[in-house]
C-alpha cells in the first residue's frame, strides 16, 4: 500500500510541474499568438483563476499523499499551494486593478511577483 501511496504522490508532482509549465509556456503564449491582445488577455482572465485552483488541488493532494513518507516534501507542497491561494486571491486581482486602471509599472511589478 505504501509503493502505491508513493507512485500516486510521485504522479501527483508531476501532473502539477506538467499542468505548471503547460500553462505558463505553453497555453498563455498560444493565447497571446493566437488571438487578438484584447481576446486573450480576457482569455487569460478567465482562465487564470481555474489554473490556480489546480495548483492548489494538485499540490495539496500531493502534499497529504507525501506527508507520511517526506515530510519536508509536504512541507515543501504546502508552501506551493499556499503561495498559489495568494497568487489568486490577493495578486491576480490587484493585476487585474492594474491592468484596468493603465497603471503599466504596476502591473509588471505586481506580474513579476506572481510570476
Amino acid at each position: 500500500m505504501s509503493s502505491i501511496i508513493t507512485l500516486l504522490a510521485l504522479l501527483m508532482i508531476a501532473l502539477l510541474f506538467g499542468g505548471m509549465v503547460l500553462f505558463s509556456f505553453g497555453f498563455a503564449a498560444f493565447l497571446f499568438s493566437a488571438l487578438p491582445k484584447d481576446l486573450a488577455r480576457k482569455a487569460i482572465r478567465q482562465a487564470f483563476p481555474h489554473f490556480y485552483a489546480f495548483v492548489i488541488a494538485s499540490a495539496g493532494l500531493a502534499a497529504a499523499l507525501v506527508y507520511v513518507r517526506d515530510t519536508r516534501a509536504a512541507v515543501a507542497l504546502i508552501v506551493i499551494a499556499s503561495t498559489a491561494v495568494l497568487a489568486r486571491q490577493v495578486l491576480m486581482p490587484a493585476i487585474n486593478r492594474a491592468t484596468d486602471a493603465g497603471a503599466k509599472a504596476r502591473f509588471k511589478w505586481l506580474h513579476a511577483a506572481s510570476v
